[in-house]
């Protein structure tokens, strides 16, 4: 039986691979079809890109834990509403980067029994758009090493300000 985090955390990973398909499509007129749910030694996510399979590792890229309890309306102690006055003191745009810098960090050094894998970010917090991470792009940290033939990041939640390459 499923916990109720974790039937949480699959609905989000299938509704970003979806987003990121129907945004990609859109993008590069390549069908993207049929997504499955993986067990945890492969990535989250597989589909077809045209007639070839291909893996989803799928991350939300929400800030600090803090935040991610306010965007996924968790309930908020007396510490996580101080956690988050804190952050309002520091610039956006450094949060940003250490959030996104820090989930590329952690995603690099994972194994996967996949041959193709594509690492998705949904930028999850309200706080940061689509260009925001385009003037910042020179400043994101990739370690030289890790599993992923391309990585994505989808601007917003709703998709609407569509996808970014982050590499290669």
């Amino acid at each position: 039986m499923m916990s109720p985090s974790q039937s949480e955390k699959i609905k989000l990973e299938h509704e970003a691979a979806r987003l990121f398909m129907r945004l990609y499509e859109a993008a590069f007129q390549q069908p993207m079809r049929h997504i499955w749910h993986n067990e945890p030694r492969k990535p989250d996510v597989s589909c077809y890109l045209g007639n070839q399979k291909l893996d989803l590792e799928i991350a939300h890229l929400y800030g600090s834990e803090a935040e991610a309890m306010l965007i996924l309306g968790r309930e908020i102690n007396e510490q996580t509403l101080s956690a988050l006055h804190h952050l309002l003191l520091s610039p956006v745009e450094n949060r940003l980067l250490e959030a996104l810098n820090t989930l590329l960090l952690s995603k690099a050094q994972k194994t996967y029994h996949s041959e193709r894998v594509w690492l998705v970010i949904r930028n999850a917090n309200p706080l940061w758009n689509k260009e925001e991470l385009i003037r910042n792009i020179h400043l994101v940290y990739l370690p030289d090493s890790h599993p992923f033939e391309q990585i994505w990041v989808i601007g917003d939640m709703q998709g609407s300000s569509g996808i970014i390459k982050l590499y290669p």
